[in-house]
């Protein structure tokens, strides 16, 4: 190892850390955002009623039913 040697650190990585020294909320602010999208209660009623109102697909959706 050189005498000198400094380690890397990236320019994205550099922007990453003065965005959140800047702004010390932004993590807790990106959580905000994630719970109004994702964080959500699964009703698991609707879901059955869902899964069972499906109606099955053919193995081939293009292919035309025989007449009966």
């Amino acid at each position: 190892m050189p005498l000198f040697w400094k380690p890397y650190k990236s320019e994205v990585t550099s922007f990453l850390d003065d965005l959140k020294a800047r702004k010390p909320s932004l993590e807790d602010e990106q959580r905000a955002g994630r719970a109004l999208l994702w964080d959500r209660p699964i009703d698991h009623e609707a879901l059955e009623e869902w899964r069972e109102a499906r109606v099955r697909q053919q193995p081939y959706v293009y292919q035309t039913r025989p007449q009966p």
